[in-house]
């Protein structure tokens, strides 16, 4: 059948978590897709795994990156080669839920709208086997209850999910978009881009994605105690905020500085407290002073709850 949706598969040495993402996709209840699975300069076996795939289903294509170029770029260059209606992404570490397509595809023949975002939860190394936990509040707040044909001015709260992977969209959306090359943190700014720039937009409370929390610790989401990535991270979430503010969405604004108060500062300045290089510490101070100079920082509510629920 000719396919209707392109999903982008980018993995860098993630031979062990590959596999179980392929079968996710083949597993899928709606058929009408293909996949393109990018290899960004592994050292391990990623790249055969890949190939395996493709050799056996036709609906794979490989492409490989020599030297590793990263998540951005790998995306990019898949992205070019795109010449379905939809697109989504999905990792190579993480996996989809069986109906995650259909539900997908299902909600933007109903709608009409630019994209539909999906909930999506957190799968831990418990007693030897990766198991997901509940979906967090502040994606259950993006993500439900279902709407469709909204924009971001009507659910600020969508702002929340900035993750390129909880998405299917259409293909002219993609016309004007291209993920940040060469930094960590790459889906921020563009999440909110498709947020301001979208005509409507859908969300749907059901879970599209398994993220894996990988137990070795490598993923770049668990290496913030690291200094350049932190800066990454501190300039995406800021990148993030400019793009809602040159939009005029001042509620998207306040609604992500209380997410950021409640969930992201606090374990950033624990690491900050022992951390040896008092760089940190001086990069950390300087995003809050940013924050704070926002006009929307003293009416942001905080919601300490939220950073009890990182727990799972």
């Amino acid at each position: 059948m000719t396919p209707l949706v392109t999903m982008i598969v980018p993995g860098r040495d993630i031979a062990d978590f590959a596999p179980a993402a392929i079968a996710s996709l083949q597993a899928q209840t709606e058929t009408r897709w293909r996949a393109l699975l990018v290899d960004d300069g592994s050292h391990d076996d990623t790249g055969e795994v890949f190939a395996a795939a493709a050799a056996r289903d036709a609906r794979f294509q490989v492409l490989h990156h020599q030297e590793a170029r990263g998540l951005g770029a790998a995306r990019n260059v898949a992205l070019d080669l795109v010449d379905t209606p939809f697109i989504g992404f999905l990792d190579g570490d993480d996996e989809l839920t069986p109906r995650a397509i259909a539900n997908w595809l299902g909600t933007l023949e109903e709608s009409g709208s630019d994209f539909v975002a999906a909930a999506y939860v957190r799968a831990r190394l418990v007693d030897g086997a990766y198991r997901s936990g509940r979906v967090q509040p502040w994606v259950a707040d993006a993500t439900a209850p279902r709407r469709l044909g909204v924009t971001l001015a009507e659910h600020p709260a969508a702002s929340a999910n900035i993750v390129a992977w909880s998405k299917l969209s259409r293909a002219e959306l993609w016309e004007r978009l291209r993920f940040p090359e060469n930094v960590a943190y790459e889906d921020q700014v563009v999440a909110q881009r498709m947020y301001t720039e979208a005509r409507a937009f859908d969300v749907i409370p059901d879970i599209a994605v398994h993220w894996r929390v990988r137990a070795d610790g490598t993923s770049i989401t668990q290496g913030r105690a690291r200094l350049p990535v932190l800066h990454d991270y501190l300039s995406a979430l800021l990148g993030g905020i400019d793009v809602l503010s040159a939009a005029g969405q001042s509620d998207a604004v306040r609604a992500r500085i209380a997410l950021i108060l409640a969930m992201d500062l606090p374990s950033l300045r624990m690491i900050a407290a022992e951390h040896p290089d008092p760089a940190y510490g001086d990069a950390l101070e300087a995003f809050e002073a940013s924050l704070r100079a926002l006009p929307e920082y003293d009416d942001a509510e905080l919601d300490p709850t939220l950073a009890k629920a990182l727990t799972w």
